[in-house]
């Protein structure tokens, strides 16, 4: 059996991002939303997901666009409840545990963690919680502020 390897390089994303929408297509709570509410055009989307992960994980990317109204234009469409995202985040962190480990592996489980709460939370107008600035953990803290004073992770 193969180490698993951490996340390197557009090689890497490319074969998260393929096996996530694999999971994702045949997932009986998301895959209709992407199939058939959203109808995705999988050869125009998979390359820019491609993208907007290694502008997350690496910052060269490329990804211009708006994630946030993509999903909005759905809410009179189908459900895009908790349930959703967290079913999305569930099969997200089980494909890179399933592929990966490492540092960067880790660290795009939390974005995507960040991601999919700020998501739900705007397109649902729905005040989250978890991102209340009183109420952030020291981990989280740190993380923001290097986010901010352009460190990175």
């Amino acid at each position: 059996m193969n180490e698993k390897t951490d996340i390197l390089g557009r090689d890497e994303i490319v074969r998260l991002v393929d096996t996530f929408y694999g999971k994702v297509r045949s997932d009986e709570t998301l895959g209709f939303i992407f199939d058939e509410v959203a109808a995705i055009d999988w050869d125009a989307h998979l390359p820019k997901m491609y993208a907007f992960w290694r502008t997350v994980l690496f910052r060269d990317g490329g990804f211009r666009g708006d994630p946030i109204g993509k999903h909005a234009r759905l809410v009179p469409l189908t459900t895009m409840g908790r349930e959703q995202f967290d079913r999305w985040l569930e099969l997200f962190r089980e494909t890179v545990d399933e592929l990966f480990s490492g540092e960067n592996a880790g660290h795009i489980k939390r974005c995507a963690e960040d991601m999919a709460n700020v998501i739900h939370s705007k397109i649902n107008a729905i005040p989250d919680d978890r991102l209340d600035p009183a109420r952030l953990t020291p981990e989280k803290r740190a993380r923001y502020a290097a986010y901010r004073d352009g460190v990175g992770r």
